[in-house]
């Protein structure tokens, strides 16, 4: 099962503010465990809302909003991919890790959508054309 483990943002996060050494210290550390057990597939923070953007839709129209966004607890800072056999083995994990903040924070963890959950909606066409993606993706080193 794949897992996408969300950083929730906070005031200092979205203000801009860098981790010190000792949380990145420790971060490396535990991404490193990670890595070695096979459970990261990916990892990466994020900068503050403030130099992103959204785009809405609304039928056929699209707008851009530039950042940044006002509710900070519903943003995110950062995520890992990870891959566990189950939500309780990736809860484990997700409580080792360190506070990426001084301060009190989230982390949340959403289930990945995986080709069978689609059934039959899911035409071995479309499965075949996403595998082709899939492989696309990974010979070019994504």
């Amino acid at each position: 099962m794949r897992f996408m483990v969300i950083v929730r943002s906070t005031q200092e996060s979205e203000a801009g503010a860098m981790p010190d050494e000792a949380t990145l210290t420790a971060m490396g550390k535990y991404n490193e465990e990670l890595v070695k057990a096979g459970v990261m597939l990916a990892g990466e923070g994020l900068q503050p809302s403030a130099k992103g953007a959204r785009v809405r839709f609304s039928g056929k129209d699209r707008t851009v909003i530039d950042g940044p966004f006002a509710e900070t607890k519903e943003l995110i800072a950062g995520f890992w991919i990870m891959q566990t056999k189950s939500l309780e083995e990736c809860i484990e994990w997700v409580k080792r890790s360190p506070n990426p903040f001084h301060t009190e924070s989230d982390i949340e963890i959403r289930q990945i959508f995986e080709a069978e959950d689609f059934g039959d909606e899911f035409t071995p066409e479309a499965r075949e054309s996403e595998a082709r993606l899939r492989d696309q993706l990974t010979r070019q080193g994504h």
